[in-house]
């Protein structure tokens, strides 16, 4: 019978210990970067993201796809799951809370009611103030959709009987796209501008754990479906051949002026590398004082 009310009381002290704590609001800033295959966000904003961890903002990352297409000698769920570790390892780098795969199966992406709702539920449960995307025009269909499926969501996630299994946000995010270098139907838009030169070696670490992507595919499909024997064979040497694939490439006049903008003129001469965003017409329109609450890096 002690044993019992023992058992009772602990059962008790723990439901309340967890209602006291879901009772206590998270009220760090919260942003989601969704995308189409393990490693797009890693490229496009990990310094902004590590940069933003370290300031105490939640960053999550969702990859829809699991990337089980993306290779010249392997494919289907052994590389779907070479995948996934390769994401958890990146997301430790940057020091990010969470790095999310989805089982869609890559190269197949579609922007259909299944998958938005799969969007819709991952922003609602983040409770995002910002959701970063792809813009719709890009060379591979799956970026493309990927894009889509965050602006079809982004009306959507503050609806409260679509995906009523999930409780509707009370306040659209802000949603962002992440940079590209494409010019139709229109050039990239350089927003907001993050300096991310005292975080360029983690993003380069997290990006080094993205092995199958980073030495054996992407360099394979752009020295025309043949292996490229430029990469290094050695660990060491393959990170520092990355860096400078990776870092060695020329900061545009619209990117510089970005800078100047929320860094001052003095300041975003002094930066080497950065990442871009573009604020969509979709969700929350930020004010430039919204802008700096969200990116405390700006303050």
């Amino acid at each position: 019978m002690k044993k019992i009310l023992a058992a009772s009381l602990l059962l008790l002290v723990t439901i309340s210990v967890q209602l006291n704590a879901q009772d206590k609001k998270d009220t760090r800033i919260r942003v989601i970067a969704i995308f189409a295959h393990p490693d797009d966000a890693d490229s496009k904003m990990a310094g902004t993201a590590a940069l933003l961890a370290k300031m105490g903002v939640a960053v999550k990352f969702v990859a829809l796809t699991n990337g089980d297409a993306g290779h010249y000698a392997e494919g289907g769920g052994v590389l779907g799951k070479r995948r996934r570790e390769e994401a958890q390892r990146a997301a430790k780098k940057y020091g990010i809370e969470e790095y999310t795969v989805l089982n869609n199966h890559d190269g197949e992406l579609l922007p259909d009611l299944n998958v938005r709702l799969q969007v819709i539920r991952e922003i609602r449960k983040w409770n995002a103030d910002v959701v970063l995307g792809l813009r719709p025009n890009d060379y591979h269909p799956d970026h493309r959709n990927a894009g889509k499926l965050v602006e079809d969501a982004s009306y959507m996630v503050a609806v409260p009987n679509v995906a009523a299994d999930v409780p509707a946000l009370k306040k659209n995010p802000v949603f962002l796209y992440m940079q590209d270098n494409f010019k139709k139907p229109n050039p990239f838009s350089h927003d907001i501008v993050v300096g991310i030169d005292d975080v360029i070696d983690q993003k380069v670490d997290g990006l080094n754990e993205h092995t199958s992507q980073m030495y054996e595919w992407l360099p394979w499909i752009s020295n025309g479906g043949e292996v490229d024997k430029s990469v290094p064979a050695d660990p060491a040497e393959r990170k520092a051949w990355l860096k400078k694939r990776w870092i060695g490439r020329s900061m545009s006049d619209a990117q510089r002026a970005g800078l100047e903008k929320w860094y001052g003129k003095e300041k975003a001469a002094s930066f080497k590398f950065a990442e871009s965003f573009e604020i969509t017409e979709y969700g929350s329109q930020p004010t430039e004082a919204d802008i700096r609450r969200l990116f405390p890096i700006f303050k």
